[in-house]
């Protein structure tokens, strides 16, 4: 652990005019507010945030970060408060330390809520100043070196977990690719102990066998560059146990099968000298076509540039080369912070527009899951590029297609997006683009992202965007069948209703517009009842203590039962009078009251069949339909018009399947007699809105 004075001292030697003694009363501070905790290693808990805050120096960042990592698990694990951060380290240290503490775990909720929780309080918290996610990681990292401590498996399953699926891609997203790689090592040899320990012994004996065999290599390219005049840095290495273990999987090859294990690195001076350096490669040794990678002309999309290519070396050895200056490779191995550091923030922050996309995820996704595949997605994939007809670059994940393409652009352009031109052709929206793919977007002036297109996109924020669009288009139409049913309920209340009573009834039941109230109407997620009371309390207090206010009035009686035995009307035929209908009766049970042809008879065989029949002048109960709208503006309407025409009270609207141009919705309505049921349904059939009509 570094002593208060050490990390003083390795700040002052790369900011001498760094403010010592805010770094003296930080290191103090945060050693006090921690006392004698300990950590799962039995070492005293400060020595966390200090070992976190060294992180931050070897990237050399500002006095404000590394005081911020000094204090970060102040206010989640001690007394302190963020009041306190603020009058003692001033308002922007208080900021970030506020930033980061959002991130803490939340323990009572179950673990994809949780991930997906943490997720989105950091991806706000960054959004505001990227330092934020500096600490974080190295916070992670910290942690992910000393994960051997905590006893339990489950746990420490859970942390690595975590690590490879969001932290490690986080780190690739902002360039830190040492970081990466360290994170992805630690959680690999968690996860897949087995296989990491395999793999391991297998380098270790390669590196008996090959006899220095990856510094022979580095030399001969070293000797070559030499020779055509080029000054370079050339270093070799094996590749970490988790490339391996993901190229094995990737290729469904043995270990023996990946023949590139060793991967060597050449620093210049320039890049014209880079590309020199790699014609001088590739006329030396065979280069593997398919396998060159320019980064440098069209950088990652968290700056890293650099040349990849892959050689054929002796003995038709593969080996990896990557061609850079000296300057790209600090850039490339720290990213963000390398920017931050030295003062680049308006370019570090130009280099992280993934992020707004992120932010957009955030707010459009719907729950904890949807969240987390959206994120996973903006976070991970591999880049493809491609062109606006005026030659905006765009960087999307490999198998993107036009409409991903459309959102990237911008949300607006997605949602209006009808059709495509790649290359000045006429595409289906479903193709998938390619590296250097010009791509045109066609508008409609009415358009709307279809539910079909999740089937093919593959951007987070493509998707967010759709389910988001999608969602509001449903909550709308309901709404709109909940304002018919409104003007029903509203004609039972002794009053005249006008928008002043509708806005106070909203207020009463906890509702912020009126729409709200609609969309719950029009759900059945209120009854009459308490729409009425909400309208003009005690106005109900006429109707009689045991009227049924979650359905309309209902006058049934079953012949064939006696006066004492109780029964329910099946939910799975909906039988209504007017239908013939038989009994189940069971042990303790009540007995269930099917129509005679319902399929669900078939299970009876374990009970006594009953021969029933409906009272006389029965009346009132809930038939179930299944309707196939065309998916047109308006169509939703004119059904809920022809219930409310036909006086049938819908109690449950739902969407069960959206096949463009068609959406089909299963509905429960209050009818009279099978008589009132045949009339609705003829009506429906007559509508040029529905293109089917069945009882279910």
């Amino acid at each position: 652990m570094l002593r208060q004075y050490e990390l003083v001292e390795k700040v002052k030697e790369y900011d001498p005019d760094a403010d010592e003694a805010a770094l003296n009363r930080a290191y103090v501070y945060t050693v006090q507010k921690h006392g004698t905790q300990k950590r799962a290693s039995g070492d005293p808990y400060f020595s966390h945030p200090v070992e976190v805050a060294g992180l931050m120096t070897d990237l050399q960042l500002d006095v404000q970060t590394i005081i911020t990592a000094l204090l970060h698990d102040t206010v989640e694990d001690t007394l302190a408060t963020i009041e306190d951060i603020e009058a003692n380290f001033g308002s922007d240290v208080a900021r970030l330390v506020d930033g980061v503490t959002k991130l803490s775990k939340i323990e009572a909720m179950p673990e994809n809520e949780r991930a997906a929780e943490n997720l989105r309080k950091f991806l706000l918290a960054m959004s505001e100043d990227i330092r934020v996610l500096l600490v974080k990681l190295a916070d992670r990292l910290h942690n992910m070196r000393t994960l051997h401590f905590i006893k339990s498996p489950d746990k420490r399953q859970r942390i690595a977990r975590e690590t490879m699926d969001i932290y490690a891609p986080l780190a690739e997203r902002v360039g830190m690719y040492e970081y990466m790689r360290e994170m992805q090592e630690l959680a690999f040899s968690e996860l897949e102990p087995e296989a990491y320990s395999t793999i391991t012994k297998r380098l270790e004996q390669l590196r008996g066998q090959d006899g220095g065999q990856v510094d022979a290599i580095a030399l001969k390219i070293k000797q070559a560059l030499a020779e055509a005049g080029l000054m370079v840095e050339v270093s070799g290495r094996e590749k970490h146990p988790y490339s391996i273990w993901k190229k094995m999987a990737e290729r469904h090859v043995s270990f023996e099968q990946v023949t590139d294990i060793m991967a060597f690195r050449v620093l210049t001076d320039s890049d014209a000298d880079c590309y020199r350096a790699m014609g001088v490669l590739h006329t030396t040794w065979q280069f593997l076509p398919g396998r060159f990678k320019d980064y440098i002309s069209t950088p990652k999309s968290n700056g890293y540039r650099s040349l990849h290519t892959s050689l054929m070396y002796e003995n038709s050895m593969r080996v990896e080369v990557q061609i850079r200056t000296r300057e790209m490779h600090r850039r490339n191995e720290f990213g963000l912070a390398a920017h931050w550091a030295y003062k680049q923030h308006d370019e570090a922050d130009g280099e992280v527009g993934w992020l707004r996309d992120l932010i957009e995820i955030v707010d459009a996704s719907h729950d904890a899951e949807e969240l987390l595949e959206h994120a996973r997605l903006a976070i991970y994939q591999d880049r493809i590029f491609a062109f606006t007809p005026k030659g905006g670059l765009f960087q999307l994940p490999k198998g993107a297609t036009a409409v991903d393409f459309a959102f990237a652009v911008h949300t607006d352009l997605g949602l209006a997006t009808v059709g495509a031109k790649i290359n000045g052709r006429h595409m289906p929206l479903r193709t998938r683009l390619e590296n250097g793919d010009v791509v045109e977007i066609i508008k409609g002036r009415n358009a709307e992202p279809q539910l079909s297109w999740l089937g093919f996109v593959v951007t987070g924020k493509a998707r967010a965007a759709i389910r988001r669009s999608v969602r509001l288009k449903e909550r709308a139409e309901v709404a709109e069948i909940g304002s018919k049913l409104f003007d029903e309920i509203a004609s039972k209340v002794p009053a005249r209703i006008g928008k002043k009573a509708i806005r106070v009834a909203v207020e009463r039941l906890g509702m912020e517009e009126p729409e709200d109230l609609m969309f719950a109407i029009g759900a059945a997620k209120l009854t009459d009842r308490e729409v009425m009371e909400a309208l003009v309390p005690g106005c109900t207090a006429e109707f009689e203590d045991d009227y049924d206010w979650s359905k309309r009035e209902r006058a049934i009686s079953i012949r064939g039962l006696t006066p004492d035995v109780g029964y329910t009307l099946a939910t799975c035929c909906h039988p209504v009078p007017g239908d013939r209908i038989v009994g189940l009766r069971r042990k303790q049970e009540r007995v269930e009251v099917h129509a005679i042809d319902c399929l669900e008879l078939a299970s009876g065989i374990d009970a006594d069949w009953l021969d029933l029949s409906w009272g006389r002048r029965s009346h009132g109960a809930v038939g179930r339909l299944s309707v196939t709208l065309y998916d047109r503006p308006g169509t939703l309407a004119e059904m809920a018009g022809i219930f409310a025409q036909n006086i049938a009270n819908v109690t449950s609207l739902e969407q069960t399947q959206l096949d463009h141009p068609f959406t089909t919705y299963e509905i429960d309505a209050e009818v009279q007699d099978l008589a009132h049921l045949m009339r609705i349904l003829s009506a429906l059939r007559a509508s040029d809105a529905v293109a089917q009509a069945e009882r279910i």
